[in-house]
């Protein structure tokens, strides 16, 4: 339907603002201006009065799991939990509330050792095992490298204190007995447990998560749900959903780390850009180390409050190189996620064989890029990297950085301003479920440098700090770039998607502190409004 939207602050670019637009019944932008201008390009089916309300672009999480947070609505919720007390007695009226077949497992996400106030520590078997005795139990720390299981999980999945962890895992032991905690690979060891979900299972979870993003005004999603084991019926469910859902534009970052799977996968005919606007193939998506949180991000040297760690690399340098090399000779993306300082420098060595002259044609880039120091931050210059950030991250890591990397590293780490100083083509999501993947905190946090309690006051390293307009640009045009799309998708122009977000704040002139408390009222995809706030 053609549509008119007037009365309206909409931002265009940097310091440009309009009134109204137009859009065509093909969901694109025809005019954008003053309303007599807008007016005078063409009538409309119908109108849209923004009663003075700021409209952005639609936002474009440039790096989440769309899919795993449909599974994390549907899970044991463990966000924010500040207890290991809490987490048992949420996990007890979870499967007091849920028919649970016998040896279905009890799946919980999000839990976090540094917000527990009763006891500071990982969730060992031995509290799982005060929730249940008779279901196996599997908890997903917040970040998803790391998991806890109970002692059931752990007998019916043959672990034993022989066992050896997958490469590029860590199975934890004390004094010789099994504590229920599985690093990095070796989660795969007991998460074979989690029965595999039907086609129409994964759809109905496929549209939670878009419901939800539709609410935050998310209309974009670079999404890694695509993954080695189960990824024909996951794309299927994909492939159904967004034949009659046009709500969100879906671009997958598929995850192999063996060649003989991605190999079968490309000769099916899947690599970047194939597919439609609605339901996109993006970049191979690779995993080189852990979190911070885990310590298992890879670090170039031992952690300062755990000196037997460097973290864990999942992948060698060899086995990292292979998987580049073959993606680029098929015309794919790769887009790898890297944490630590040694791993971000082990993707950047891996990326410089295969570009040339300065140039990076397929766009590689690197996901998370948070403990860096400015040598690394340069390279990303030399063939034009791109950078996958999620500036939310903030409010947890803020906290324990420098306890863990030492304050000297931790001035040049989560770097944000500085990639976009250099040129860096710098894009934000959320990592949703690690993170909400609600735009504004991830915007307040970008801006202000604080934790959602709004510490420290002046922002950590506020000299890192980004204005509103590098954020939204980032949340939006950069984004796009990140999946060939700039030219169509990320501003309010002509020859645009009408894809866009009202706001109920002006978010370019209000106290930064503010942007934690504005809400989207209005969301459109295609120039359909599919989400409005009551």
């Amino acid at each position: 339907m053609s549509t008119l939207i007037y009365n309206a602050k909409i931002y265009v670019e940097r310091e440009h603002f309009a009134q109204a637009l137009l859009i065509n019944d093909e969901g694109r932008i025809v005019a954008v201006g003053s309303e007599e201008e807008v007016r005078a390009a063409g009538t409309a089916q119908r109108e849209y009065d923004a009663k003075g309300r700021t409209i952005v672009p639609g936002f474009n999480d440039s790096h989440q799991h769309l899919y795993n947070t449909g599974i994390a609505l549907a899970a044991v919720q463990l966000h924010g939990v500040s207890t290991i007390a809490e987490v048992i007695e949420r996990g007890r009226r979870y499967i007091e509330e849920n028919d649970l077949q016998p040896g279905e497992v009890v799946h919980g996400m999000g839990w976090n050792q540094d917000y527990f106030t009763d006891e500071h520590r990982l969730l060992t078997r031995h509290d799982l095992d005060q929730i249940s005795t008779e279901y196996p139990i599997i908890f997903d720390r917040a970040c998803g490298h790391i998991l806890t299981c109970n002692t059931k999980a752990l007998e019916m999945a043959g672990i034993t204190t022989e066992t050896v962890p997958n490469a590029g895992g860590a199975i934890d032991q004390e004094n010789g007995e099994l504590t229920g905690v599985f690093r990095e690979n070796a989660r795969a060891q007991v998460r074979c447990l989690m029965s595999e979900r039907s086609v129409a299972q994964k759809k109905r979870l496929i549209l939670t998560a878009i419901k939800h993003a539709n609410e935050t005004g998310v209309t974009s999603v670079q999404t890694c749900d695509v993954r080695m084991n189960d990824w024909r019926s996951t794309l299927q469910a994909y492939n159904e959903v967004m034949a009659e859902n046009h709500s969100i534009r879906v671009y997958h970052q598929f995850n192999f780390m063996e060649p003989e799977g991605f190999k079968e996968f490309l000769a099916m005919g899947y690599k970047t850009g194939v597919g439609d606007d609605f339901n996109r193939f993006g970049p191979l998506k690779l995993f080189v180390d852990g979190s911070l949180g885990a310590r298992t991000a890879y670090m170039r040297k031992p952690y300062a409050d755990d000196p037997s760690t460097r973290g864990i690399a999942t992948l060698t340098q060899e086995q990292l190189d292979t998987l580049v090399q073959i993606a680029t000779e098929h015309g794919c993306s790769v887009a790898t996620h890297a944490i630590g300082d040694a791993a971000v420098e082990s993707v950047l060595d891996s990326y410089d064989k295969v570009c040339t002259n300065g140039q990076n044609p397929l766009r590689h880039g690197i996901i998370h890029v948070q403990i860096t120091d400015r040598p690394l931050l340069e390279r990303f210059t030399k063939n034009d990297i791109l950078a996958l950030v999620q500036p939310i991250f903030l409010h947890y890591d803020t906290g324990i950085v420098e306890a863990r990397v030492g304050k000297e590293l931790a001035a040049t780490s989560y770097a944000f301003k500085t990639l976009i100083d250099l040129g860096v083509h710098t894009s934000y999501g959320t990592d949703s479920p690690v993170e909400d993947m609600n735009p504004l905190p991830n915007l307040y946090c970008a801006v202000t440098r604080k934790n959602l309690r709004g510490e420290p006051a002046g922002g950590f390293h506020p000299e890192e700090c980004v204005d509103i307009y590098q954020a939204v640009d980032a949340y939006t045009y950069e984004s796009a770039y990140a999946s060939f799309e700039e030219g169509s998708k990320g501003r309010l122009k002509a020859g645009y998607v009408a894809d866009l977000v009202v706001l109920d704040k002006d978010i370019f002139t209000i106290n930064p502190d503010e942007i934690l408390n504005t809400h989207v009222d209005m969301t459109m995809v295609n120039g359909e409004i599919v989400y409005e706030r009551q």
